[in-house]
């Protein structure tokens, strides 16, 4: 009996995605800040295998290829390195062993990232887009991975053409944007932006945040009793975000990560701690009702920091 699909695990449950790569694997010193381009696959594929065994670890239930910004026109956009270097479908082919590798280690899926490209905002028409994502999908078609995400799209536009192009493929389709309250970069609401992909083919639809690890417990639980099953992250995700959602709906899905074995949830590391006021910061009666007051667009300091001085 072959492994479950997405569509039919996400019919039994929680589906939990990995994380962001971009972001973590330039911090350790593997992607050019600025392009961010994914070439990193064939220059330094065990730091890409070893990240995607951090976030099987931690319980994610598909590995992601990191083709991030892999189109041939991003890879040679203002004299990018990686476009002399490589090509797209090189990128592709490698990203797509790596994360078929290291997903047989576990029970997990494996999904083709395909992303915006500069056509669209240089103004080509939509058949040069879906040309661009053409080239990124043939490596996925050929290695037989298991469902394709359309991520970090700014103009719903364009994803609508994504989605019509991935959609020939015959796999499952996951999309994502990159918009905020206002909706995405051309003024579309965000509400508007999913039904619209809904209506393109996108079997699942996602919005990524950046937020701390005691977020995304919340951040899992609230999904989960929306009706949401397929929870995952994107840029500055890291594997402890995932385990965070893991550990959050441990009993919804009858198991823990391996990652949890060293590590209890809601801060209860904090018990170990030889400070008191270290000890004093477990359990999710602290962390949970706990407001941050920085790092957001009004913090509860904001008002204070704003009135003018009486």
């Amino acid at each position: 009996m072959g492994k479950k699909g997405l569509l039919e695990r996400l019919q039994e449950g929680v589906v939990i995605g990995d994380g962001g790569f971009v972001i973590a694997l330039e911090k350790r010193g593997y992607v050019t800040g600025g392009p961010w381009t994914p070439e990193a696959v064939l220059e330094n594929p065990e730091a890409v295998r070893q990240l995607h065994r951090e976030f099987l670890r931690a319980g994610s239930d598909v590995m992601q290829t990191f083709t991030f910004y892999s189109t041939d026109d991003k890879l040679n956009l203002g004299g990018n390195q990686a476009g002399r270097d490589f090509t797209c479908s090189q990128i592709n082919e490698a990203a797509c062993h790596i994360a078929r590798e290291v997903a047989s280690e576990g029970d997990a899926l494996v999904a083709g990232g395909v992303t915006q490209c500069p056509s669209y905002t240089q103004g080509k028409a939509k058949e040069a887009i879906q040309r661009q994502v053409r080239e990124q999908v043939e490596a996925f078609i050929a290695n037989k991975i298991d469902f394709i995400i359309c991520e970090f799209f700014m103009h719903v536009e364009e994803m609508e053409w994504v989605i019509e192009e991935v959609k020939k493929s015959g796999m499952p389709v996951a999309a994502t944007m990159c918009i905020g309250i206002a909706g995405d970069h051309s003024g579309v609401s965000a509400g508007e932006c999913a039904v619209r992909m809904a209506k393109a083919g996108a079997d699942v639809a996602m919005e990524p945040r950046v937020i701390t690890r005691f977020d995304v417990h919340k951040y899992a639980r609230e999904a989960y009793d929306l009706g949401v099953r397929y929870i995952g992250g994107c840029c500055g995700f890291e594997a402890y975000h995932i385990r965070a959602i893991a550990e959050e709906l441990a009993e919804e899905r009858g198991k823990l990560p391996p990652a949890s074995a060293k590590h209890k949830p809601w801060g209860g590391f904090n018990q170990l701690s030889s400070y008191s006021f270290i000890r004093e910061r477990t359990g999710r009666d602290y962390w949970e009702p706990l407001v941050p007051n920085s790092g957001r667009p009004k913090p509860p300091t904001y008002e204070l920091n704003t009135k003018p001085m009486s």
